[in-house]
């Protein structure tokens, strides 16, 4: 059966720093589809996550490029099976050199936080009570 898969493209500053920053957070990276301006991080079997330099970035758009430290231009959310991952994906993340973006959301049925990757991006992580899912 087809899974139809998203790929989050991000502009960011530093390929490498951005590699490195991906996999302290446990993901990998999909060098087939990597190079000096590109890296392919895999997230999970559906979800890939392609950071650009600038130039190679400019070569799929020819919109101007959002300042995403002072500019949202996407929020991505990221489940978590558990608060306890929520928590350590997030402090992974700040020790990786992210930071925490915004306040935590504890709603008893559904906790998350966020983090700032290395270029701002933010990624939501929210776990939800799959009984309140079902119900």
């Amino acid at each position: 059966m087809y899974q139809q898969m998203i790929f989050v493209n991000l502009c960011v500053g530093d390929v490498a720093a951005s590699k490195k920053f991906f996999s302290e957070l446990g993901y990998t990276i999909n060098e087939q589809f990597s190079d000096d301006t590109t890296a392919s991080v895999v997230i999970s079997e559906t979800i890939v996550v392609m950071v650009h330099t600038k130039e190679k970035y400019l070569q799929f758009t020819k919109k101007a490029i959002a300042d995403s430290r002072s500019t949202s231009e996407v929020l991505i959310a990221l489940s978590a099976e558990s608060r306890e991952k929520v928590d350590e994906l997030v402090g992974k993340a700040v020790a990786a050199g992210g930071s925490v973006s915004g306040e935590t959301q504890d709603h008893g049925f559904m906790y998350g936080r966020a983090f700032d990757d290395l270029d701002g991006h933010t990624f939501e992580v929210v776990w939800m009570d799959p009984a309140a899912v079902q119900g």
